[in-house]
């Protein structure tokens, strides 16, 4: 319990990590309750030719698209599948790469070099043209992009992971829990993994942020989300043919994207300030 306290209290006192929270925080609060907060919580869906690219104004804090559509509300429920996306690809990248890592650090044989190998593979390929491939093959949908960005990301995980569990095997604490019979698996998930979770947490929580950064090119692309979907960016794919005079189409997407991925990233370098000692011990 003190633990948790002293990690809180750190969390709070790093300015980085707290700016982070709290868009964060706000993403999900504003994605929970967007019927109540957005003004016009039909016009997600809905037409309305005669506010065809109306500007901001009191009526539409961020002005209308080419349907009429008021845009402050579709980019509420965007949130919404903003975080369905980021949860979902790197839950499911952890579900993969972590056990992987884990088993491949612990056991230094033949399946730990064939890890690496494959690694090396999805590595030397820049994750977005990776992505954009396959959501290509698999077809445009939202759930092809997780499924796309998911069996891109695991790697990342494998790899860091498997190299923290291997500096944790070389420990004493590790060698005594063996002497003392306790069984493999028993070790590498009451001994090995509660030592490599810091990393895990810091890279899931930039992960995040990249992730929706890189669904927002697909949907921008036409790879993802397809219209009229209030995805941040179908949105902003919709609104290209009318700038530079309706910019706040595509801006104010544009910036809640940006604000999102900002936040996760604060988040993150946040976080690895506070749960990782060695940074601490460094005096960064």
């Amino acid at each position: 319990m003190r633990s948790r306290v002293v990690f809180i209290n750190r969390l709070i006192t790093d300015p980085t990590a707290l700016a982070g929270l709290v868009i964060l925080i706000t993403l999900v609060f504003t994605a929970i309750f967007a019927p109540y907060l957005a003004p016009y919580p039909r016009d997600v869906y809905e037409n309305h030719p005669k506010k065809k690219l109306q500007p901001p104004s009191w009526d539409h804090p961020c002005g209308t698209d080419t349907y009429g559509r008021d845009i402050f509300s579709r980019i509420l429920f965007g949130g919404r599948i903003t975080i369905i996306i980021s949860v979902t690809v790197v839950g499911v990248a952890i579900l993969i790469g972590v056990p992987i890592g884990l088993i491949a650090g612990y056991y230094q044989s033949w399946f730990s070099e064939a890890i690496m190998r494959i690694s090396d593979i999805f590595l030397a390929i820049p994750q977005i043209i990776l992505a954009m491939a396959l959501a290509h093959a698999l077809g445009p949908s939202i759930e092809n992009v997780m499924l796309a960005l998911s069996a891109t990301y695991w790697p990342w995980f494998a790899r860091i992971v498997m190299a923290e569990t291997n500096n944790v095997r070389k420990s004493i604490f590790i060698e005594a829990t063996e002497a003392l019979g306790a069984s493999s698996f028993r070790t590498i998930c009451y001994h090995v993994l509660p030592n490599v979770l810091s990393p895990i947490i810091v890279r899931s929580s930039i992960g995040m942020g990249f992730t929706i950064l890189t669904a927002a090119v697909l949907g921008y692309l036409g790879l993802g989300a397809q219209s009229p979907t209030p995805e941040w960016g179908v949105i902003i794919a919709d609104a290209r043919d009318y700038l530079p005079e309706a910019w706040w189409f595509a801006t104010f997407p544009g910036l809640a994207i940006f604000l999102v991925v900002m936040g996760f990233n604060l988040l993150g370098d946040g976080l690895r300030d506070v749960i990782d000692p060695r940074i601490r011990r460094s005096g960064k």
